[in-house]
């Protein structure tokens, strides 16, 4: 058997060196980032491309890690709007909508030491018998929380959606990327105890238009 050139050898090592690093880069943590130090997880449809800031947000150090789970809040999983003036647990004739959340998705992405958040949202919205076509506003809170003996709220907000019943129709989804929510990363990267708790909120207190300034009398 010839053995090959010296040249021909190192071109051969070459190209295996090449084509292992492609597909290292093919089966790292990028998600929607484009990164290893990005983290995603859910139905990818919910998540669009990032936009704005996000996009052009440039991590400082590469870091793999898992991005926290979603779980729906316990009594936050249904959302129900009565009949105006009719308590919430009124009969079922007083019914107007009926929310529910179908699937999630939720993106980390490690920037500076910050982990910012990203989570799509499909949900549901039922005509109940008091119930018409319209718009109607739907609260949805996120809160990132460190469990354990003594559970701990890292982050939490509140967002609003409008969502549009159309005429002849019982029911429509919606679908809702929560953004602008971030949180530090812990000491030592152990964000293993970290779950994103997600729900309705329909106490949460309306949102107010911001007064004016008066004028100053000239």
């Amino acid at each position: 058997m010839t053995e090959r050139p010296l040249s021909a050898r190192l071109a051969v090592s070459a190209a295996v060196l090449l084509f292992g690093a492609a597909v290292s880069g093919c089966s790292s943590v990028g998600g929607m980032f484009g990164s290893s130090s990005s983290s995603t997880s859910g139905s990818s449809d919910l998540l669009p491309a990032a936009t704005g800031a996000q996009a052009s947000a440039t991590p400082a150090a590469p870091a793999e890690f898992d991005c926290p789970s979603v779980e729906i809040r316990s009594g936050a999983s249904t959302l129900t709007i009565n009949a105006a003036g009719k308590p919430t647990e009124g009969g079922a004739l007083d019914l107007r909508y009926q929310g529910s959340i179908v699937r999630t998705a939720r993106e980390c992405q490690l920037v500076a030491g910050n982990v910012n958040l990203r989570v799509g949202i499909e949900g549901r919205i039922v005509l109940g018998p008091a119930g018409g076509p319209g718009n109607i506003e739907v609260p949805i809170r996120l809160a990132v929380v460190e469990e354990g003996a003594n559970p701990k709220t890292i982050a939490t907000k509140l967002y609003r959606t409008a969502v549009a019943i159309p005429p002849d129709q019982s029911n429509s989804n919606f679908y809702y990327v929560a953004e602008d929510l971030a949180f530090p990363m812990p000491r030592g990267g152990d964000i293993d105890k970290y779950v994103i708790y997600l729900g309705f909120d329909p106490q949460a207190e309306p949102a107010r238009p911001q007064r004016r300034p008066a004028r100053r009398a000239r």
